[in-house]
C-alpha cells in the first residue's frame, strides 16, 4: 500500500516542483512504483515530467470534478518511468466547483483510494498556498516533505505552514505528519545559510533529512527540456543529491 506524501511549502519559489519531479523519478530508478499528482494549476510537475499540459484528455480536474477514475486520467512519464496525474489552468475552477459539495476536501484520497495498492509512493505537489485544493492533499497524505531554502525569511513562512499542518492533524487527518524538511537550493559558502540550517537542525531535531540539495544550474535547465534533472544530466552535482534523498526516503519508510 502506498504512502502519500505532499510537497509543500506556503512559500513560493522553493523548489516544491523541482523537489517532487526530481524525488519521483529518483525512487522510480529505484525500483519503486510511484504515481506523482500534479496539485498546482500552474502545471508545472506535469510539464517538467514530459508531458503536454495543454494535450491532456483527463487532468485532475476531470477526476475532481466529473468523476473521472484516477486510472483514466493517469499517464506515463515516458522520460522517467513514473506515472502522473497531470494538472493545467483548469484546475483553478475545482475551488470553485468543489465548495458546495459535501467532504469537498476528501474528494482527491476518495480517487486516490481506488488505485492506492498500485504503488509504493504516492507524491503531491502542492501550490504555494493554503487554497481547498492544498487541503485535498494534506487530508489524504500520510505526511508532508517541506523543501526550504536556508533563509530567514523561509523560516518565517515555515512557521505558519507547520501551524496549517497542526490544524490539519487536529480536525481532519489525524496520520498527518512532518516527515521531514529538505535543505535545497543550498550555496555552503553562504555564512547566513548555514546558519539557518545549523538552526534548522536545532529546532527540529530528527526532522531535518540528511541529504541536502545544492544550487545548481542543470535541475533549472531540466524543466525547459521535459525531464527531471536526474534524466536531464544523471552526473549533475544536483541530480547526485536528489538521488541520495531517494535513497534516504525509502530507507526512512522501510524502518518505521
Amino acid at each position: 500500500m502506498a504512502k502519500i506524501f505532499c510537497i509543500a511549502n506556503q512559500k513560493g519559489g522553493v523548489g516544491k516542483t523541482t523537489t517532487s519531479v526530481n524525488l519521483a523519478a529518483s525512487l522510480a530508478k529505484q525500483k519503486q512504483r510511484v504515481l506523482l499528482i500534479d496539485l498546482d494549476p500552474q502545471g508545472n510537475a506535469t510539464m517538467g515530467s514530459g508531458i503536454d499540459k495543454t494535450q491532456c484528455e483527463n487532468t485532475l480536474y476531470e477526476v475532481l470534478v466529473d468523476g473521472v477514475a484516477l486510472a483514466e486520467a493517469r499517464l506515463k512519464s515516458a522520460a522517467a518511468g513514473y506515472d502522473v496525474l497531470p494538472a493545467n489552468r483548469e484546475l483553478a475552477g475545482a475551488e470553485i466547483e468543489l465548495v458546495n459539495r459535501a467532504q469537498r476536501e476528501r474528494q482527491l484520497g476518495a480517487a486516490i483510494a481506488i488505485v492506492r495498492a498500485e504503488y509504493d509512493f504516492i507524491l503531491i505537489d502542492c501550490p504555494p498556498a493554503l487554497s481547498l485544493l492544498t487541503l485535498n492533499g494534506l487530508c489524504c497524505a500520510n505526511g508532508v516533505i517541506i523543501p526550504m531554502q536556508c533563509e530567514y525569511f523561509a523560516l518565517e513562512g515555515l512557521s505558519d505552514l507547520i501551524d496549517t499542518i497542526k490544524r490539519v492533524h487536529a480536525n481532519l487527518n489525524r496520520e498527518l505528519q512532518i516527515i521531514g524538511l529538505l535543505r535545497v537550493m543550498f550555496d555552503s559558502r553562504i555564512t547566513l545559510q548555514q546558519q539557518v540550517s545549523d538552526q534548522l537542525k536545532q529546532h527540529f531535531e530528527g526532522k531535518v533529512f540528511n541529504t541536502i540539495i545544492p544550487r545548481n544550474v542543470r535541475l533549472a535547465e531540466a524543466p525547459s527540456h521535459g525531464m527531471p534533472g536526474i534524466v536531464f544530466d544523471p552526473s549533475s552535482r544536483g541530480a547526485k543529491a536528489y538521488m541520495q534523498f531517494g535513497a534516504e526516503m525509502i530507507k526512512r519508510i522501510r524502518a518505521k
